[in-house]
């Protein structure tokens, strides 16, 4: 009899600890809709560096944003470098230096691509076009670019300093907003 009760009490000790480690909020949307809802604002969040939202949608950007960003500062020095023989443009034989992805680097950049939209950089109309393309060049993934070139040294740079992982986003409540009411929030990155 003891037996059986310590099983009913293990059960539902590890059924308590399983639903609070798999809990998320459902924001009031199914699940497509909430998934696309936190993938368009932890994009926007990381292109821009902080937006302002629902004090429970901020919870969970910063839950997924925080996901993002530990894989990227993690993986960011696995790289390589790889000489190759190619002709310039008059035909003769050079050597090029390229710098390519290590695998767990790779593996990374695949995943965020999975878990954020791509954003392609917009030209400001005072900048000309010439010195746009020179300033993007041949960049694909400015995002992931900006992530694995820009948050993840700095990142890991304050790391090191503070000794600690996570907490790479701060959530500060603004008070209730005008109209509904609902308790809004800005989100932002902190370096």
């Amino acid at each position: 009899m003891f037996a059986l009760l310590f099983r009913i009490w293990a059960f539902v000790q590890f059924y308590e600890v399983l639903k609070n480690i798999m809990q998320q909020r459902k924001l009031g949307r199914n699940t497509t809709q909430r998934m696309a809802l936190l993938k368009n604002q932890v994009t926007q969040l990381l292109w821009h560096g902080r937006i302002e939202t629902t004090y429970h949608r901020a919870k969970e950007v910063q839950r997924y944003a925080d996901q993002i960003l530990c894989l990227a500062q993690s993986t960011w020095q696995d790289t390589y470098k790889k000489t190759e023989n190619r002709r310039n443009a008059k035909g003769q034989p050079i050597q090029v230096e390229i710098i390519n992805d290590g695998p767990k680097k790779l593996n990374a950049r695949r995943a965020i691509m999975a878990r954020v939209y791509d954003i392609q950089e917009v030209r400001p109309q005072e900048e000309p076009y010439d010195a746009f393309k020179a300033r993007v060049g041949d960049i694909r993934h400015p995002l992931i670019e900006k992530i694995f070139n820009d948050y993840a040294p700095r990142i890991a740079n304050r790391s090191t300093r503070l000794n600690a992982k996570g907490g790479y986003t701060r959530v500060l409540k603004m008070g209730p907003r005008r109209g509904d009411n609902a308790e809004s929030a800005i989100i932002e990155l902190v370096f």
